[in-house]
């Protein structure tokens, strides 16, 4: 199995070797870059203030259709700002996917919360809501502050759903599950921008949205991270909270609650409008060399290439294969043997209820995650391993 893929990846990107090895997923930096960031330099805005975060914030809204952008050091931090604005807090249970990286489930322990892990359907790696919705029939019963976990005695506080590898959820499924049990929707979009859901993107779907602009996404800051918010009000609570709670005054420190240092600084956001002017581009790319490898891993028995659910477009962040059963006990060694070989792929996250500090935490029965943890292997997708199958393509 491992030379079958081994010579698959080779016939889509090129050769490589522990000399040459190609990563998993790294940025796409030129001139541009480097261009903005020296400007902001002279300026000497370099900090949590200055022109570039404004306008960043702008491209971000113009791009994802989010009449609210507030930006952010990381995905993290404003995952944790969505959460709290949501309402979420001590003794609370918030929903959420034991399969996604772990800073989505310790966002929600920053706020005191418990996170109760729900599990993925199979085709496109999201939350299965159908399953869901049979769950939160028997696990749910109205509170005088929302719904209540009838065996834990816990307000359930929202919901959060992850945009697996770029691939978007049922959000209308989705939507109607949290309307038919007062949840708030909170969407973790931080691997899928660029993604679309019935033409719009995702992130504005629920009552928040969360990007994630770190060195591997597609378009990354460095570090940092941002909220996609619908309502004024919440924008301008989230605005308030990532900025220490300061009241605005010419020289007065006054803050009025506790609160948190979040705002992206200056010369990150410039590194970012750097990045946004290519996005389009990027995303394209990626498309054309998940084409390729879809195309190239059709032809194989027992490997099944992860595609976009219907209704969508995705990003393609990382593209990824299921092994079948068969192979499952064997993916250690394969995963040895490529990255031996210089391809830098990697499994799926450790499903986060089998991570020792939420091996307590309430779960529903997850088969479908634990199997898919077993079997999945995401391949090497960098922005500029794209373009270079696209200028190949064109040759």
């Amino acid at each position: 199995m491992s030379q079958r893929i081994s010579s698959i990846l080779e016939d889509v990107i090129g050769g490589a070797d522990q000399e040459r090895p190609i990563p998993l997923h790294e940025p796409y930096l030129g001139r541009e870059e480097q261009i903005h960031l020296e400007e902001c330099l002279e300026s000497g805005w370099v900090s949590s203030a200055g022109p570039f975060i404004e306008t960043f914030e702008q491209d971000i809204g113009v791009f994802t259709g989010a009449p609210n952008v507030v930006a952010t050091v990381n995905g993290t931090a404003a995952l944790h700002l969505a959460l709290v604005v949501a309402g979420a807090g001590e003794g609370d249970e918030v929903l959420v996917p034991s399969m996604t990286f772990v800073a989505t489930v310790n966002a929600i322990t920053y706020c005191g919360a418990v996170p109760h892990f729900i599990d993925s359907e199979p085709e496109h790696l999201g939350v299965d809501v159908a399953q869901l919705g049979v769950y939160l029939t028997d696990l749910l019963k109205p509170g005088p502050n929302g719904p209540e976990n009838c065996r834990t005695g816990r307000r359930v506080a929202a919901i959060v759903v992850v945009h697996t590898l770029g691939h978007p959820v049922d959000l209308d499924g989705m939507s109607k599950l949290c309307e038919q049990f007062d949840l708030p929707l909170i969407e973790d979009a931080a691997e899928a921008l660029g993604s679309t859901y019935h033409g719009a993107h995702v992130g504005t779907h629920g009552l928040i949205g969360t990007l994630s602009f770190n060195g591997n996404k597609i378009v990354t800051t460095g570090g940092g991270g941002a909220l996609l918010i619908r309502d004024e009000d919440l924008a301008a609570r989230a605005r308030h909270l990532a900025t220490t709670a300061k009241q605005p005054h010419a020289w007065e420190y006054f803050h009025d609650e506790v609160a948190f240092n979040y705002r992206m600084p200056s010369l990150n956001a410039a590194l970012g409008v750097a990045q946004f002017a290519r996005l389009t581009k990027l995303v394209d790319a990626k498309r054309k060399l998940a084409q390729a490898y879809a195309e190239a891993f059709s032809k194989e028995d027992g490997i099944r290439f992860i595609k976009e659910p219907p209704n969508t477009s995705s990003n393609y962040w990382l593209n990824a294969i299921v092994l079948d059963t068969s192979d499952a006990g064997s993916i250690d060694q394969i995963l040895g043997d490529l990255v031996d070989g210089g391809y830098l792929v990697r499994p799926l996250w450790r499903p986060s209820h089998q991570l020792p500090m939420f091996a307590q935490s309430p779960r529903m029965d997850l088969p479908v995650c634990e199997d898919l943890a077993r079997r999945v292997i995401s391949l090497p997708s960098s922005p500029g391993l794209a373009m270079d199958v696209v200028k190949a393509a064109k040759h």
